[in-house]
């Protein structure tokens, strides 16, 4: 990370200088006013903010506490432990912690090298990250966001193994960078950060700890990483196979966890796909239709149609003005 930026959060805060003086636990009246300890976005964001930033708190052990936030940890420097949910996690340099608001987390004692940021994320913040890029389905990519946002039993918290995947640490470090520093338009530079940054990380789902999942999350990922990896030729059969499951098992679960069949996860893959290919290149419709895993162009127009509202060729047309959302009628 910049030098600059490690120099600056490595500050010791008021708050941990009471620790260095010999104050043993933490004042609970800095992050709430409940009985429980459920730290209040309330105390940690400005009036009007989506997102800030705040350096993790070192020299203290920070007992069992929930969020009414979204908090994404990103490890600077030197590592950090954390129990979760129950799951010892350490979090070693350039990696990152996504936390939801169920997650029950305990932190220990950080030393003054251990250098991390809190991010602290309002739901919403989410939300208009994803208008601003466009409102394609990405079922990957919104799988990992509903892990943040959803009242769910699993899933509660993601830690992705990444410190060696340079555009994740470019963007990381960009949105740490921004979140320090005012310029204009900071909001919307740092929704698009955070977009691009969830965008890169539906790449590396292989990198997420295995404490981060339970088995119908880790079913859940390694279904949709298959589908979007091998879209054009991606068979049920094979998905059974390569994951020892049998067919009509495997199957069923799929309907039951993502709420839609295989075959309608692949058609959905393959419908982004081409709508992408409509709009970022010439390529003839036919060679589009073949690329992304269909041999019969009726059906693949037909399909098209009922997803979009309009035709392959309508569609490309009117890309460049105003993109088709699915369900949008001619």
């Amino acid at each position: 990370m910049n030098q600059d930026l490690l120099k600056r959060l490595s500050v010791i805060t008021e708050e941990e200088q009471e620790f260095l003086s010999g104050r043993r636990e933490i004042d609970r009246t800095r992050y709430t006013e409940q009985s429980q300890l459920i730290i209040d976005s309330k105390k940690m964001l400005d009036q009007g903010k989506l997102i800030q930033i705040r350096p993790h708190t070192r020299f203290v052990h920070f007992p069992r506490h929930r969020h009414n936030y979204v908090e994404v940890i990103y490890m600077c420097q030197g590592q950090t432990t954390h129990i979760i949910d129950g799951n010892q996690v350490v979090l070693e340099e350039g990696e990152l912690l996504f936390l939801n608001q169920n997650a029950v987390q305990e932190i220990l004692p950080a030393g003054r090298e251990d250098i991390a940021v809190n991010l602290i994320i309002l739901p919403e913040f989410f939300d208009t990250t994803f208008r601003m890029m466009g409102e394609e389905e990405h079922i990957l990519r919104d799988f990992l966001v509903d892990c943040l946002r959803r009242d769910s039993s699993h899933g509660r918290f993601l830690h992705f193994k990444v410190a060696d995947i340079l555009p994740i640490q470019n963007l990381a470090e960009n949105m740490v960078w921004t979140l320090m520093n005012s310029q204009p338009s900071k909001r919307s530079v740092n929704q698009f950060t955070m977009g691009l940054l969830l965008l890169q990380l539906t790449h590396y789902t292989d990198r997420l700890s295995a404490a981060s999942q339970d088995f119908d999350q880790q079913l859940i990922l390694q279904t949709l990483r298959y589908i979007d990896e091998h879209y054009p030729t991606a068979r049920l059969t094979e998905l059974a196979s390569l994951m020892g499951y049998d067919i009509p098992w495997l199957s069923r679960m799929i309907k039951q966890l993502l709420g839609r069949t295989y075959k309608e996860l692949l058609q959905v893959k393959r419908l982004n796909q081409a709508a992408f290919l409509l709009q970022s290149t010439r390529l003839p419709i036919t060679d589009i239709c073949g690329a992304i895993g269909y041999d019969n162009t009726s059906y693949f127009h037909r399909i098209f149609r009922a997803y979009y509202g309009m035709s392959p060729k309508e569609y490309r047309q009117n890309s460049d003005t105003h993109p088709a959302t699915p369900g949008e009628s001619e």
